[in-house]
């Protein structure tokens, strides 16, 4: 007798039999669904079923989310882009033999309350800090729900760009930044007032923007891609300010997909040069915020009476 197909399982459900999976040598979400759609009796109909975004289904949106909050506690580890390897701390968790994973085991891990956690409500691009996702509580107002909705899509969305800044040349990262500054209307927002230069030393110039339309000073930018654990130093720095002066400028704005490190910091303070330090954070915060490399997929409105319409004549 076949089994009776079941509704998909909310993300949480999904966490343990997730786990195990990349346990067994799953590498990515795309691998396991098929092995989740029948360990938990789903039908192709409903495997097959769009979210409300139509974007994705339901099924592979509900795994993915559960992909992700697995890493944010450090129990799946994410070499390169769409590759998920089980960390040590997740097979010793599973030798425990749990019943379930759900939020609440999670919040045993460090890494997943500091994600979590950290500055809930920060404005794009405000700061160097990296705010954690707020988690939907049933105890919120609706409007408080999507708020903290609307953080946690965001931090995903900021992990999801890096990857990708991860991937690309490092010309088209180089012209990514230009976009971008574009996008935030330097050069009066027209990308014919941005050029990148040859290649060059690693304290070269790799792009040029003019700091407004009319083309009266001109921004040097230097662009570096770093691995995550990997901080800019005070000698990159240096290299950038020594060539700064070299083209007789004294505007820059170093960008790396990692972070910098105090003393790259506290070098800026004893320098004449006005240099803008952008961490990938705010990279991915600032291309949220100008929709750079990004697009919008849906659009809540919220609706209020208006109270005027009702007043008397």
């Amino acid at each position: 007798q076949s089994e009776m197909p079941m509704p998909i399982p909310d993300f949480q459900t999904l966490m343990l039999p997730i786990l195990r999976l990349f346990n067994d040598g799953a590498r990515n979400v795309a691998e396991i669904l098929p092995a989740l759609q029948k360990q938990f009796h789903i039908s192709d109909e409903e495997a097959a079923e769009l979210n409300p975004s139509g974007t994705m289904t339901t099924f592979a949106n509900r795994t993915h989310w559960a992909r992700t909050y697995l890493s944010k506690a450090g129990l799946l580890q994410s070499p390169k882009r769409n590759q998920h390897l089980i960390t040590d701390k997740a097979r010793q968790y599973l030798a425990a033999n749990p019943d379930r994973i759900d939020i609440k085991d999670l919040k045993a891990f460090d890494e997943f309350n500091e994600w979590r956690d950290v500055a809930k409500s920060q404005e794009p691009g405000g700061s160097n800090s990296t705010p954690g996702p707020m988690l939907v509580d049933i105890s919120q107002t609706p409007e408080d729900a999507m708020e903290a909705a609307h953080n946690t899509l965001n931090a995903a969305l900021r992990d999801d760009i890096l990857s990708m800044l991860n991937d690309v040349n490092p010309v088209r990262f180089e012209r990514l930044i230009l976009d971008l500054l574009s996008a935030m209307k330097y050069g009066g927002g027209d990308l014919s007032n941005a050029r990148l230069t040859k290649a060059s030393g690693d304290g070269g110039i790799d792009g040029i923007i003019n700091e407004d339309a009319l083309g009266l000073d001109a921004v040097y930018i230097q662009a570096k891609r770093y691995a995550p654990n990997s901080k800019v130093g005070r000698p990159a720095l240096q290299a950038f300010v020594g060539s700064l002066t070299g083209e007789g400028a004294n505007k820059g704005v170093f960008v790396t997909t990692s972070d910098f490190s105090k003393e790259a910091r506290d070098y800026l303070n004893k320098v004449q040069h006005r240099i803008v330090l952008i961490n990938g954070d705010r990279l991915a915060r600032l291309m949220i915020q100008h929709e750079v490399g990004v697009r919008a997929r849906k659009t809540y409105v919220l609706r209020s009476v208006d109270e005027d319409y009702f007043t008397d004549f």
